[in-house]
C-alpha cells in the first residue's frame, strides 16, 4: 500500500513511475477522493464542535431554569447533519481504500528503465553449458522414458497441467527439497515454518495478490484461497505485529506446495513441468527495518544462487527492469537456470524487495531503538526468494545431467539424501 502523504506531495513523481511500469494509471481519481475525504472529514469536526458547545449550552440552560427548546431542535438537526456526513465519510474511506489497492509499488532507484524482460540487465552468469556428443531430449523426455513421470494419469485425474512422479524420481524431488532447506536453516539462518496452504482475503491482501490477481490464485468454496506461493502465508506472520529493533532481521524458510490458475497462461509451456497449476517451491521470506534491506536482498540472492553453484548448473542473474518488475515489488532479480532442451535460460527464482508496501497493508511494523529508548513505530521492510522452485530445479537437474543411454546422474550433494544412489536410471 502506498502512504497517502507520498501520493498527494509526489503525485507526478508517482505517475511517472507509472509509466516506466507501462500502467496507465489517472490519478486523479484518488486526488480528488482524498481531498472530498478530507473537506467532509473538516466539515465533521466542525460539526462535532458544535455539538459539543451546544451541549454546554443545555447544561446551563437546565442548570439556569432557561427554555432550551431552541437548543435541542439546534442539537437534533446537527446529530442528523452529523449521521449523514459519517455515513459519506464511510463510503469515501472505502473507495478510496479500494483506489489504493489498485496501486503498484514505488520503483527502486536502481531499477533500471524498460518495457518488457527484453530490457533487463544482466548482473551476471556462472558456469557453463556442456556441448553435449548427442541430441538432448527435454525433462519430460527423459522422466516418461524412465517410467517416472506421468503426465497422462495426472491428466486423467486432474486435467492438464500436472504430473505424477513416481519412485526415484519423486524421491530425487524430496532430496532437493531437504538439501535446499538444510543449507537455508543451517547455513543461512532462516527458521523453517510449516505454515497453512489455506489463506483467507486479507491474507493475499496484506501481500499484494489481491484484488488484482484473484483470477490467478484458485478459491475454495468456504471463502479460503490456495496459497499461490509461501509468501502469503510466511509474510502474514508479521500481520498486527510491533517487533523490538533487536528482534530483527527475522527470516522464515518454508517448503510447500503452491497453486496457481495460470491465467493469460494459455499455450506457454503446455508440455513438462515448467508451467503446473501445482508445484512445490521452497520460500524464503526477511524482515527487515530500511536499512538493512539492500544487503539483505543481495543476501537473500547468495542464498538462492547457492543452491545451484553446489547443483554445478548453469546459471545467469538478471534485474528486471521497470516494465518487467511485478506489481508490488520495488526491486527484483531473477536467476534462470540453463535448460539444454530449449537451449536458453528459463527463470527459476525471483528475489524481491518490497519495501514498506505489504507491510502498510499487514500494519506490521518495529519500534526502533534511539539513544537506547524505545520510539515510535515504524513499517517494517520485507523481501522474498525462491530458493528455489524445487519442480523447476528438478527440470535443471534431469536435463543438464541427461547422458545418452538416457540415465541422469545425481550431483553429488544429494547423495546422502539418496540413500547413496548416484544415478537415475
Amino acid at each position: 500500500m502506498i502512504d497517502i502523504k507520498f501520493l498527494r506531495e509526489n503525485s507526478k513523481l508517482f505517475s511517472d513511475m507509472c509509466q516506466k511500469r507501462g500502467l496507465a494509471l489517472d490519478l486523479n481519481e484518488i486526488l480528488e477522493t482524498d481531498e472530498s475525504l478530507r473537506s467532509l472529514q473538516t466539515k465533521l469536526q466542525d460539526l462535532q464542535h458544535q455539538k459539543k458547545c451546544l451541549a454546554q449550552d443545555m447544561a446551563t440552560a437546565k442548570k439556569q431554569g432557561v427554555d432550551s427548546t431552541d437548543i435541542q431542535e439546534k442539537g437534533l438537526e446537527l446529530r442528523t447533519q452529523v449521521q449523514s456526513l459519517e455515513a459519506e465519510e464511510t463510503k469515501l474511506n472505502e473507495t478510496l481504500h479500494n483506489l489504493f489497492a489498485q496501486l503498484p509499488n514505488l520503483i527502486s532507484k536502481d531499477t533500471p528503465t524498460g518495457s518488457s524482460e527484453a530490457d533487463n540487465i544482466l548482473m551476471h552468469t556462472h558456469g557453463k553449458p556442456k556441448n553435449y556428443p548427442f541430441s538432448v531430449k527435454s525433462h519430460d523426455e527423459i522422466g516418461t522414458n524412465m517410467g517416472l513421470m506421468d503426465f497422462e494419469s495426472a491428466a486423467k485425474m486432474s486435467g492438464s497441467r500436472f504430473v505424477v512422479l513416481k519412485g526415484d524420481l519423486a524421491k530425487l524431488e524430496r532430496a532437493l527439497a531437504e538439501y535446499m532447506l538444510d543449507v537455508h536453516t543451517s547455513e543461512y539462518g532462516y527458521q523453517e515454518i510449516s505454515p497453512p496452504l489455506l489463506v483467507r482475503d486479507s491474507a493475499l491482501f496484506g501481500t499484494g495478490q489481491l484484488p488484482k490477481f484473484g483470477e490467478e490464485s484458485f478459491q475454495t468454496t468456504t471463502n479460503h484461497w490456495l496459497i499461490p506461493t509461501a509468501e502469503v502465508s510466511l509474510t502474514n506472520l508479521a500481520a498486527d505485529q510491533i517487533y523490538d529493533q533487536d528482534q530483527l532481521p527475522l527470516r522464515y524458510v518454508a517448503y510447500t506446495p503452491c497453486f496457481r490458475s495460470e491465467a493469460g497462461a494459455a499455450g506457454k509451456d503446455t508440455r513438462g513441468m515448467i508451467r503446473l497449476h501445482q508445484f512445490n517451491k521452497v520460500e524464503l521470506v526477511s524482515f527487515v527495518p530500511e536499512y538493512m534491506a539492500k544487503e539483505e536482498h543481495e543476501r537473500m540472492l547468495g542464498a538462492a544462487e547457492h543452491i545451484l553453484k553446489s547443483l554445478e548448473i548453469p546459471y545467469r542473474v538478471m534485474q528486471l527492469c521497470s516494465g518487467d518488475l511485478g506489481f508490488h515489488s520495488q526491486k527484483t532479480y531473477d536467476i534462470e537456470a540453463w535448460i539444454p532442451s530449449q537451449d536458453t535460460y528459463r527463470e527459476i527464482s525471483s528475489c524481491s524487495y518490497f519495501g514498506d508496501y505489504q507491510s502498510r497493508r499487514l500494519k506490521a511494523r518495529y519500534r526502533p531503538l534511539s539513544e537506547g529508548k524505545k520510539s515510535k513505530p515504524e513499517f517494517i521492510h520485507t523481501l522474498n526468494g525462491s530458493g528455489l522452485a524445487v519442480g523447476r530445479t528438478l527440470v535443471a537437474l534431469l536435463e543438464n545431467y541427461q547422458q545418452e543411454n538416457g540415465s541422469v546422474i545425481i550431483p553429488d550433494v544429494l547423495h546422502s539424501y539418496m540413500n547413496g544412489k548416484t544415478i537415475l536410471s
